[in-house]
């Protein structure tokens, strides 16, 4: 059976969607950042990184989240577009949510909720600036089309649903007003029953919700705890 370590946060969850999607039979494994258990030497011996998520596939291990998206897409031929054109328009969309939407909304976050009151405004706004930027190419990539790469539901859109439930976290409150065809793409994929299969792992695990110096310190290891 697939081994799926994971938590909440939205790069695992866009795997979760794809497993519930896929109705493939896993073992989900939670890995609690905020208590450091992703620097455990038997998580690293999977996943180097010491991030989240990491896949098990038989003696198969891939992490990234959008490389274990692709592998779970190959492996089983379900939501790919077929044709070298269609191939070539997946991988550059999958690839801009995650080399683009995907880190320019975490340091958003990082630099909006959780850095240090001393970091700066520079910092602040210019990763506020570019994740508004890419969610707003992808908003306007969906104008005229009901999922990323045109009628047909792909492992684009689910990468990219993991991230827009987050865009009032990452940018603000009133941000979907400036991005109703994400909000579309959203509401579309959140109606699926596998989209609430995979949010009902919120009930399977408990993660450590505090905020506090140790989380601090094993989720931003550069910020040293107090005492």
């Amino acid at each position: 059976m697939i081994r799926f370590y994971y938590n909440l946060s939205p790069n695992p969850m866009k795997v979760a969607l794809c497993l519930e999607e896929l109705e493939l039979p896993y073992e989900p494994v939670p890995v609690d950042v905020r208590r450091g258990e992703q620097f455990d030497p038997g998580y690293t011996a999977l996943n180097p990184n010491a991030k989240l998520p990491t896949l098990v596939d038989g003696d198969t291990t891939v992490f990234d989240s959008n490389a274990i998206l692709l592998h779970l897409a190959e492996t089983t031929g379900r939501f790919l577009p077929s044709g070298g054109t269609a191939r070539a328009e997946m991988l550059s969309w999958l690839m801009f949510v995650a080399t683009g939407i995907g880190p320019y909304s975490g340091q958003g976050v990082h630099f909006r909720h959780f850095a240090p009151a001393d970091a700066g405004a520079y910092a602040r706004e210019r990763y506020a600036y570019e994740a508004r930027r890419h969610w707003g190419i992808l908003d306007a990539r969906l104008a005229d089309r009901a999922y990323v790469l045109g009628e047909a539901y792909t492992i684009v859109d689910m990468a990219a649903w993991g991230w827009a439930r987050m865009v009032p976290f990452v940018l603000g409150e009133g941000a979907f007003a400036e991005l109703p065809n994400v909000k579309r793409l959203l509401d579309t994929i959140n109606a699926r029953p596998a989209a609430q299969r995979a949010e009902a792992l919120k009930g399977r695990h408990a993660f450590k919700a505090e905020m506090d110096a140790e989380a601090r310190a094993n989720m931003f290891r550069f910020i040293k705890p107090a005492g």
